[in-house]
Protein backbone atom coordinates (compact mmCIF):
# COMPACT_ATOMS: atom_id res chain seq x y z
CA UNK A 1 0.00 0.00 0.00
CA UNK A 2 1.42 3.10 -0.95
CA UNK A 3 2.26 5.54 1.95
CA UNK A 4 0.67 9.46 1.29
CA UNK A 5 4.14 11.24 0.91
CA UNK A 6 5.75 13.89 -1.58
CA UNK A 7 9.39 14.02 -0.30
CA UNK A 8 12.17 12.62 2.07
CA UNK A 9 14.12 14.07 5.01
CA UNK A 10 17.79 12.32 5.71
CA UNK A 11 17.90 11.88 9.44
CA UNK A 12 21.14 9.79 9.25
CA UNK A 13 23.12 8.42 6.38
CA UNK A 14 20.82 5.07 6.72
CA UNK A 15 17.69 6.30 7.86
CA UNK A 16 14.95 7.81 5.44
CA UNK A 17 11.68 8.85 7.10
CA UNK A 18 8.78 8.80 4.40
CA UNK A 19 6.98 12.39 5.17
CA UNK A 20 3.05 12.08 4.88
CA UNK A 21 1.69 15.40 3.77
CA UNK A 22 -1.29 15.41 6.52
CA UNK A 23 -4.66 16.48 5.39
CA UNK A 24 -5.35 18.30 8.58
CA UNK A 25 -3.71 21.27 10.82
CA UNK A 26 -4.61 20.83 14.24
CA UNK A 27 -6.32 24.24 15.35
CA UNK A 28 -7.44 23.02 18.43
CA UNK A 29 -10.00 25.70 20.68
CA UNK A 30 -9.98 25.97 24.58
CA UNK A 31 -11.45 22.33 26.16
CA UNK A 32 -14.16 23.03 28.21
CA UNK A 33 -14.68 21.80 32.04
CA UNK A 34 -17.58 19.11 30.42
CA UNK A 35 -14.92 18.23 27.65
CA UNK A 36 -11.76 17.68 29.71
CA UNK A 37 -13.99 15.60 32.19
CA UNK A 38 -14.99 13.42 29.51
CA UNK A 39 -11.65 12.86 27.82
CA UNK A 40 -10.52 11.88 31.58
CA UNK A 41 -13.23 9.99 32.71
CA UNK A 42 -15.13 8.48 30.17
CA UNK A 43 -11.85 7.44 27.42
CA UNK A 44 -11.52 4.71 29.18
CA UNK A 45 -14.99 3.40 28.33
CA UNK A 46 -15.70 4.02 24.82
CA UNK A 47 -12.21 5.20 23.57
CA UNK A 48 -9.27 3.88 21.96
CA UNK A 49 -5.82 4.43 21.88
CA UNK A 50 -4.14 5.10 18.41
CA UNK A 51 -0.52 3.02 18.18
CA UNK A 52 0.71 0.39 15.79
CA UNK A 53 -1.51 -2.77 17.31
CA UNK A 54 -4.30 -4.25 14.77
CA UNK A 55 -7.81 -3.82 15.88
CA UNK A 56 -10.50 -6.58 16.60
CA UNK A 57 -13.38 -4.85 16.41
CA UNK A 58 -15.46 -7.70 17.44
CA UNK A 59 -13.59 -7.49 20.61
CA UNK A 60 -13.78 -3.69 20.82
CA UNK A 61 -17.43 -3.71 20.84
CA UNK A 62 -18.63 -6.68 22.12
CA UNK A 63 -20.35 -8.31 19.19
CA UNK A 64 -20.57 -9.35 15.58
CA UNK A 65 -21.71 -6.88 13.75
CA UNK A 66 -21.35 -4.46 10.94
CA UNK A 67 -18.78 -1.42 11.76
CA UNK A 68 -19.10 2.16 9.72
CA UNK A 69 -15.68 4.02 10.13
CA UNK A 70 -16.51 8.19 10.69
CA UNK A 71 -13.11 10.18 9.41
CA UNK A 72 -13.50 13.67 10.97
CA UNK A 73 -16.63 13.36 12.64
CA UNK A 74 -16.10 17.78 14.58
CA UNK A 75 -18.49 17.87 16.97
CA UNK A 76 -19.55 14.30 16.94
CA UNK A 77 -23.53 15.47 16.77
CA UNK A 78 -24.09 13.64 13.60
CA UNK A 79 -21.90 10.57 13.81
CA UNK A 80 -24.14 10.34 17.75
CA UNK A 81 -27.15 10.62 15.93
CA UNK A 82 -26.49 8.20 13.04
CA UNK A 83 -25.81 5.74 16.12
CA UNK A 84 -28.65 6.15 17.78
CA UNK A 85 -30.88 5.98 15.07
CA UNK A 86 -28.63 2.15 14.05
CA UNK A 87 -28.54 0.17 17.06
CA UNK A 88 -27.47 -2.79 14.87
CA UNK A 89 -24.62 -0.67 13.61
CA UNK A 90 -21.32 -0.47 15.38
CA UNK A 91 -19.50 2.79 14.82
CA UNK A 92 -15.82 3.94 14.98
CA UNK A 93 -15.23 7.56 15.14
CA UNK A 94 -11.62 9.16 14.19
CA UNK A 95 -10.65 12.71 14.85
CA UNK A 96 -8.19 14.78 15.91
CA UNK A 97 -9.26 17.57 18.16
CA UNK A 98 -9.84 16.89 20.96
CA UNK A 99 -12.65 19.55 21.99
CA UNK A 100 -14.80 17.35 19.49
CA UNK A 101 -13.52 14.17 21.06
CA UNK A 102 -14.50 15.05 24.65
CA UNK A 103 -17.96 16.60 23.39
CA UNK A 104 -18.88 13.13 21.83
CA UNK A 105 -17.49 11.10 24.63
CA UNK A 106 -20.31 13.34 26.82
CA UNK A 107 -23.05 12.56 23.88
CA UNK A 108 -22.22 8.90 23.60
CA UNK A 109 -22.70 8.65 27.47
CA UNK A 110 -25.44 10.57 28.09
CA UNK A 111 -27.82 8.69 25.79
CA UNK A 112 -25.92 5.51 26.17
CA UNK A 113 -24.82 4.17 23.03
CA UNK A 114 -23.00 1.35 23.20
CA UNK A 115 -22.15 0.83 19.65
CA UNK A 116 -19.40 4.22 19.64
CA UNK A 117 -15.83 4.12 19.84
CA UNK A 118 -13.50 6.72 19.15
CA UNK A 119 -10.06 7.38 18.72
CA UNK A 120 -8.41 10.88 18.74
CA UNK A 121 -5.62 10.55 16.30
CA UNK A 122 -5.06 11.02 12.41
CA UNK A 123 -7.42 8.56 10.62
CA UNK A 124 -5.34 7.57 8.20
CA UNK A 125 -2.08 6.13 10.40
CA UNK A 126 -5.37 4.33 11.81
CA UNK A 127 -6.67 3.18 8.49
CA UNK A 128 -3.16 1.99 7.91
CA UNK A 129 -2.30 0.29 10.77
CA UNK A 130 -4.98 -0.57 13.10
CA UNK A 131 -7.65 -1.60 10.95
CA UNK A 132 -7.76 -4.78 9.15
CA UNK A 133 -8.25 -5.35 5.23
CA UNK A 134 -11.90 -6.03 4.96
CA UNK A 135 -12.79 -4.68 8.53
CA UNK A 136 -15.51 -2.31 7.67
CA UNK A 137 -19.19 -2.07 6.16
CA UNK A 138 -18.68 1.24 4.90
CA UNK A 139 -16.46 4.57 5.96
CA UNK A 140 -17.66 8.10 5.89
CA UNK A 141 -16.12 11.22 4.91
CA UNK A 142 -18.61 14.23 5.64
CA UNK A 143 -17.29 18.29 4.83
CA UNK A 144 -13.01 17.19 5.04
CA UNK A 145 -11.25 20.28 4.52
CA UNK A 146 -11.72 21.22 1.02
CA UNK A 147 -8.16 23.30 1.14
CA UNK A 148 -9.50 25.56 -1.55
CA UNK A 149 -6.27 27.02 -2.40
CA UNK A 150 -4.53 25.12 -5.26
CA UNK A 151 -1.07 24.94 -4.14
CA UNK A 152 -2.86 23.27 -1.35
CA UNK A 153 -4.71 20.54 -2.99
CA UNK A 154 -2.06 18.21 -2.42
CA UNK A 155 -3.30 18.01 0.99
CA UNK A 156 -7.16 17.11 0.07
CA UNK A 157 -7.70 13.69 1.57
CA UNK A 158 -9.05 11.83 -1.17
CA UNK A 159 -6.71 11.18 -3.68
CA UNK A 160 -5.49 8.21 -5.41
CA UNK A 161 -3.86 6.59 -2.86
CA UNK A 162 -6.47 7.43 -0.30
CA UNK A 163 -8.91 5.42 -1.82
CA UNK A 164 -6.88 2.74 -2.61
CA UNK A 165 -6.64 2.40 1.31
CA UNK A 166 -10.43 2.70 1.74
CA UNK A 167 -11.04 0.19 -0.48
CA UNK A 168 -8.22 -2.35 1.29
CA UNK A 169 -9.99 -1.79 4.65
CA UNK A 170 -14.20 -1.68 3.18
CA UNK A 171 -15.09 -5.76 2.80
CA UNK A 172 -16.70 -6.36 -0.97
CA UNK A 173 -20.21 -4.66 -1.13
CA UNK A 174 -18.91 -2.05 1.78
CA UNK A 175 -19.59 1.74 1.22
CA UNK A 176 -18.11 4.72 0.93
CA UNK A 177 -20.06 7.98 1.54
CA UNK A 178 -18.47 11.57 0.74
CA UNK A 179 -20.16 15.07 1.18
CA UNK A 180 -18.64 18.63 0.70
CA UNK A 181 -20.26 21.58 -0.19
CA UNK A 182 -16.81 22.85 -2.16
CA UNK A 183 -18.26 22.76 -5.75
CA UNK A 184 -14.23 22.27 -6.84
CA UNK A 185 -13.61 19.59 -4.05
CA UNK A 186 -16.33 17.80 -5.36
CA UNK A 187 -15.54 17.57 -8.46
CA UNK A 188 -12.46 16.57 -7.48
CA UNK A 189 -13.54 14.16 -5.44
CA UNK A 190 -16.05 12.53 -8.62
CA UNK A 191 -12.91 12.28 -10.61
CA UNK A 192 -10.71 10.81 -8.29
CA UNK A 193 -13.65 8.14 -7.39
CA UNK A 194 -14.45 7.59 -10.80
CA UNK A 195 -10.87 6.75 -11.91
CA UNK A 196 -11.00 3.78 -9.11
CA UNK A 197 -11.58 0.16 -10.60
CA UNK A 198 -12.50 -1.03 -7.44
CA UNK A 199 -15.67 1.73 -6.52
CA UNK A 200 -18.84 1.47 -8.39
CA UNK A 201 -20.92 4.66 -8.10
CA UNK A 202 -23.39 4.11 -6.89
CA UNK A 203 -26.05 6.61 -8.59
CA UNK A 204 -24.36 5.83 -12.48
CA UNK A 205 -20.95 7.29 -13.53
CA UNK A 206 -19.89 10.80 -12.85
CA UNK A 207 -23.01 11.54 -11.00
CA UNK A 208 -23.95 13.08 -7.69
CA UNK A 209 -26.64 11.45 -5.65
CA UNK A 210 -29.34 12.95 -5.88
CA UNK A 211 -29.72 12.94 -1.61
CA UNK A 212 -27.90 12.50 1.44
CA UNK A 213 -29.54 9.22 2.47
CA UNK A 214 -30.09 8.99 6.11
CA UNK A 215 -27.06 11.53 6.57
CA UNK A 216 -28.03 13.76 9.27
CA UNK A 217 -27.19 18.04 8.62
CA UNK A 218 -23.98 19.15 10.24
CA UNK A 219 -23.00 22.79 11.35
CA UNK A 220 -20.79 22.41 8.33
CA UNK A 221 -23.20 22.09 5.94
CA UNK A 222 -25.74 24.57 7.64
CA UNK A 223 -22.90 27.21 7.21
CA UNK A 224 -21.91 26.45 3.89
CA UNK A 225 -25.87 26.30 2.12
CA UNK A 226 -26.13 30.18 4.39
CA UNK A 227 -23.63 31.09 2.32
CA UNK A 228 -24.76 29.90 -0.81
CA UNK A 229 -23.01 26.41 -1.31
CA UNK A 230 -24.43 23.61 -3.08
CA UNK A 231 -23.72 20.35 -0.91
CA UNK A 232 -22.89 17.38 -2.83
CA UNK A 233 -22.90 13.74 -1.45
CA UNK A 234 -21.23 11.42 -3.60
CA UNK A 235 -21.84 7.51 -2.76
CA UNK A 236 -19.45 4.65 -4.07
CA UNK A 237 -19.87 0.61 -3.44
CA UNK A 238 -16.59 -1.28 -2.92
CA UNK A 239 -16.69 -4.20 -6.55
CA UNK A 240 -16.75 -7.65 -5.48
CA UNK A 241 -18.72 -10.45 -5.75
CA UNK A 242 -20.93 -10.04 -3.04
CA UNK A 243 -21.53 -6.65 -4.11
CA UNK A 244 -25.21 -4.95 -3.02
CA UNK A 245 -27.98 -4.62 -5.40
CA UNK A 246 -27.83 -1.04 -5.41
CA UNK A 247 -31.30 -0.21 -6.55
CA UNK A 248 -32.50 -1.40 -3.07
CA UNK A 249 -29.91 -0.51 -0.95
CA UNK A 250 -28.97 2.89 -2.06
CA UNK A 251 -29.90 4.37 1.30
CA UNK A 252 -27.55 2.63 3.32
CA UNK A 253 -25.10 4.74 1.83
CA UNK A 254 -25.75 7.47 4.51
Amino acid sequence: MARFSDRTTMTSADDIQLRRVRSFVRREGRLTDAQKRALGALHARYGLSPGNHSLDLEAVFGRQAPVILEIGFGNGDSLATMAQAHPDVDYLGVEVHRPGVGRLLNLVAERGLSNVRVICHDAVEVMERQLRQGSLAGIQLFFPDPWPKKRHHKRRIVQHDWVELAASRLRPGGWLHLATDWEDYAQHMLSVMEASPRFANANGRNRYAESPGDRPRTRFEERGTRKGHAVRDLIYWRCGQDAPDFGDQINQGG
